[in-house]
């Protein structure tokens, strides 16, 4: 295979010195046809000389520029791509016009034109590029971006709750898994840690679910992590260049995404706004489970996870008793509830009990 690779590129080589020394020689009108034809076959047989030896290096940028151009029509979108196409044709019409008063310049006319064709071609794919995101994102959306893809950080897959946020459609537009962060996820299964170790392999199972059960469109980004470079660093540099939401359950990723201009879906802040709102003044039964930081403290927690503070409650450690919520504090992190129990008869009756069983 690779022998015939190169024998295709010395023939490409070939080709290409032969038409290209009769291509800016015979218009120049200084060389009779035997002195163009020996020119030309001299340039044919050192281009494909020079092709042979480098076909390994030439090989391997085309496989380069292959994966680059894969990587890039992957995240687009048919209309995205259709806008591109038109920006490369804008590009070919204007050069048309520039190069007319130059196309027929001696020497120099042809290879300017070719240039000027080229340039204009690229600028014009480029600027439609850079631009696609805002074009696509004024047909028909107006300013929602609810459509827009969404990066997957490593957090989010292990918590395993956005399969039931992606069920309830609250979520839409792709969801893309960049390579490093399937990556994390294979060491983590892989930990000699078994608390890790099923940590990891349920973020896998969640992806698995979520693409093959489910069939949610989720792409696989094809991106490396930088020598050095930490996860979250390259999630936000990734969604940023990309245009890209970050879903996460991550707080400090929430917070220094934010900063940077990156949109940031957090679950758990989902999660808090949807919970319940427990009242002052309402009255509940919850069980002690441990002491508090303050002396006294009983420390609870209700069914969603929210930890509840009950003044004097160390006394009921294991205990269920009823308590009267007092006050509720709301924060980023998350929701903290402070209660007292209901009555101090009920204390008197666990201290009394506590005596009896003693005696």
């Amino acid at each position: 295979m690779k022998s015939a690779l190169k024998a295709l590129l010395s023939i490409t080589g070939a080709l290409t010195g032969y038409t290209s020394a009769r291509f800016f020689l015979s218009p120049a009108g200084l060389f009779d046809e035997f002195w163009v034809r020996n020119i030309c076959l001299a340039c044919s047989a050192l281009l494909a000389v020079m092709f042979f030896f480098s076909a390994c290096e030439i090989i391997k940028a085309f496989d380069k520029i292959y994966d680059k151009v894969e990587e890039v029509l992957s995240g687009m979108t048919i209309y995205e791509m259709g806008i591109c196409c038109i920006g490369i044709v804008v590009g070919l019409a204007a050069a048309y016009f520039i190069t007319l008063p130059v196309i027929n310049l001696r020497w120099i006319g042809r290879p300017m034109a070719v240039f000027i064709n080229f340039f204009l071609a690229y600028l014009g794919f480029t600027l439609a590029f850079w631009k696609r995101q805002d074009m696509s994102g004024s047909r028909g959306r107006g300013k929602n971006i609810g459509n827009d893809p969404k990066l997957l950080d490593t957090s989010v897959i292990i918590d395993g709750r956005i399969a039931d946020v992606l069920r309830t459609g609250f979520i839409e537009g792709e969801l893309i898994v960049p390579e490093f962060v399937l990556g994390e996820l294979r060491r983590i299964a892989d930990s000699t840690d078994s608390l890790r170790r099923n940590k990891g392999r349920r973020g896998l199972d969640v992806l698995n679910h979520i693409q093959n059960e489910m069939g949610y469109p989720v792409r696989i980004e094809k991106c490396e992590l930088p020598v050095g470079a930490e996860v979250d660093t390259e999630l936000m540099n990734l969604a940023k260049k990309n245009h890209y939401d970050i879903l996460t359950t991550d707080f400090n990723l929430n917070k220094v995404a934010s900063f940077q201009g990156v949109r940031v879906l957090n679950i758990n802040e989902l999660n808090n706004a949807i919970k319940p709102l427990a009242m002052p003044g309402e009255e509940i039964s919850v069980e002690i489970i441990r002491d508090g930081k303050e002396a006294g403290q009983g420390v609870a927690y209700l069914s969603d996870g929210t930890m509840i503070v009950v003044e004097g409650g160390k006394t009921f450690l294991g205990d269920t008793i009823p308590v009267v919520l007092t006050s509720v504090l709301q924060t980023a992190a998350g929701r903290m509830i402070f209660a007292r129990p209901v009555s101090s008869n009920h204390s008197n009756g666990r201290k009394e009990n506590k005596m009896a069983v003693s005696v």
